[in-house]
């Protein structure tokens, strides 16, 4: 929850390989209180079944930027592995799964709520301020 003095922070993932939210994928959450300084590993979580990582911490007064960072390939491997079919998603990338980590930075003011989905397939991903 933000505050007057702070930001908060929430993210999903939709798989839109499939139109279904991706579960099990590990969030790093990180900031820091300036554009030169060094970033600080806040927390981590995992996202559900619907695709939300609730457990994400608050950010500390001073924030100035955020980084997100999904391990998308423990995920594709999974979801590879359960498939077992010549679908596109199987297709050999040259390094088993194109993006094994997605890192999202953002900055943010305080008082303010960022709300940051993934849209997510094997061979792309796009990233928005949700609400």
């Amino acid at each position: 929850m933000s505050t007057s003095t702070t930001a908060s922070v929430s993210t999903h993932i939709l798989d839109t390989s499939v139109g279904r939210p991706a579960e099990g994928v590990a969030v790093r959450l990180a900031a820091r209180p300036g554009r030169d300084a060094d970033w600080q590993a806040l927390g981590a979580g995992a996202t559900d079944g619907d695709g939300r990582c609730k457990d994400l911490p608050a950010l500390p007064e001073g924030t100035t930027h955020v980084r997100l960072d999904f391990e998308v390939e423990p995920y594709f491997s999974k979801k590879q592995a359960d498939a077992q079919q010549d679908a596109p998603a199987n297709r050999d990338s040259g390094a088993g799964v194109f993006f094994p980590e997605v890192a999202i930075t953002f900055a943010v003011v305080p008082g303010e709520h960022y709300h940051v989905p993934l849209l997510l397939n094997p061979f792309g991903y796009s990233v928005y301020r949700g609400s």
